[in-house]
């Protein structure tokens, strides 16, 4: 028991790590805006295919008895994640990637 204690303790401390974007050849300030830019650009790119609208939520129709039935959403505009931050995290991940940024653990 003790041991599971301990194991979680380190899980968390570990999940807990700040991470940052590390490049060698770029200055500090290049690295910001290159962030900035990427975060921008993830978040036009997520906002873009759902067109500003929030998550559509399931649809009640009723059958021909009157009873409800909740139909889950789909189609093109659908995101399956209900939630563009999914999508938006991913595409800034891609984005600092492709520019030769890692992600690390940040100094002490």
């Amino acid at each position: 028991m003790r041991g599971a204690w301990i194991a979680t303790a380190a899980l968390v401390l570990v999940a807990c790590t700040p991470m940052q974007w590390v490049r060698q050849d770029v200055t500090p300030e290049q690295a910001i805006a290159d962030e900035e830019l990427c975060r921008q650009a993830a978040w036009q790119e997520a906002n873009f295919r759902t067109l500003g609208y929030g998550p559509f939520g399931p649809w009640l129709h009723r059958d021909v008895f009157g009873r409800p039935l909740f139909y889950p959403p789909g189609g093109a505009f659908f995101d399956p994640y209900m939630a563009r931050s999914f999508d938006e995290s991913r595409l800034w991940d891609f984005c600092m990637r492709s520019k030769g940024y890692q992600l690390q653990p940040a100094p002490k």
